[in-house]
C-alpha cells in the first residue's frame, strides 16, 4: 500500500494538466484575490536578488518575479509542471523530489537570498528539508512560507494529521490529493527543529471573508 507522501507525489504526476489550466485560466478565487498577491508581496519586501522557488509547479510565481528583475531559479518533483515552467520561459527549472534536496542528491545552487515555499509544504515530514535549506542561503537570507491556514483547513478537527483534498468545484478530472495539515505550534516548531528563527507571521484575509485564505511564515537563519 503507498504511504501518503508517495500518494501525495504522484496525485501531482495525474493532476499537473489540470493544474496548469486552473492556475493559467484564473479558476482559483482565493488566489486572485488574496494569495498570490500576498506571496508577492512578501517576497519583494525582503528586496532579494536572486530567489528559489521551491515547489514552483507552472511556474507563474517565477515568471512574476523575473518580470521584477530578480533572478529566480524553480524545483518541482513533477516533470509536467516543470516542462511547462519552461516553456513559458523560465530556464532555470530543476525536476527533484524534496527527498533528493533534503539529502543533498541535487545541486540547485547557492546563495539564495529567498527561498519561498508557496502552498508546496503538503508532506509530514518537513524538518530534514527545512534544515537542508538553509545551507543553500546567502548571509541574511530568509525563507517565505506560505500555507493554507490551519484554522480555516481544520474544519473543527485542530490537529495535526493527513487530510484529503478532493478538488470538489474544481472544474475538469482531478485525482484526489493527500496533504498533512499542522497546527500554528507545529509549524513554528518544526521551524525551531530546524534551524530557523520565526520573523514574521501573516494572516491574509479577504475584507469580505470570515476566515485568513492563508497563512504566511517568514522565517531567518538561527545562526
Amino acid at each position: 500500500m503507498p504511504t501518503p507522501e508517495s500518494a501525495l507525489l504522484h496525485s501531482w504526476h495525474l493532476n499537473a494538466a489540470a493544474w496548469i489550466d486552473a492556475v493559467r485560466s484564473g479558476a482559483i478565487e482565493s488566489r486572485l484575490t488574496v494569495t498570490d498577491q500576498a506571496i508577492l508581496l512578501a517576497i519583494l519586501g525582503r528586496q532579494p536578488e536572486r530567489v528559489l522557488d521551491l515547489g514552483c509547479g507552472e511556474g507563474w510565481l517565477l515568471r512574476a518575479m523575473s518580470e521584477r528583475g530578480i533572478e529566480t531559479v524553480g524545483v518541482d518533483g513533477d516533470a509536467t509542471l516543470v516542462e511547462a515552467a519552461r516553456a513559458a520561459g523560465s530556464a532555470q527549472v530543476h525536476v527533484a523530489s524534496y527527498d533528493d534536496l533534503a539529502d543533498g542528491r541535487v545541486d540547485i545552487g547557492r546563495g539564495y537570498d529567498l527561498i519561498c515555499a508557496n502552498f508546496s509544504l503538503l508532506h509530514q515530514d518537513i524538518i530534514p528539508l527545512l534544515a537542508a535549506l538553509n545551507a543553500l542561503l546567502a548571509p541574511g537570507g530568509a525563507l517565505v512560507i506560505q500555507t493554507l491556514h490551519p484554522w480555516a483547513a481544520a474544519a473543527g478537527d485542530y490537529q495535526d494529521g493527513w487530510r484529503e483534498e478532493s478538488f470538489a468545484g474544481f472544474k475538469g478530472h482531478w485525482q484526489p490529493m493527500p496533504w498533512y495539515m499542522r497546527t500554528l505550534s507545529s509549524w513554528i516548531n518544526a521551524l525551531d527543529m530546524a534551524g530557523w528563527r520565526l520573523a514574521e507571521l501573516r494572516e491574509p484575509q479577504h475584507p469580505q471573508s470570515p476566515l485568513p485564505q492563508s497563512l504566511l511564515l517568514m522565517a531567518e537563519r538561527r545562526d
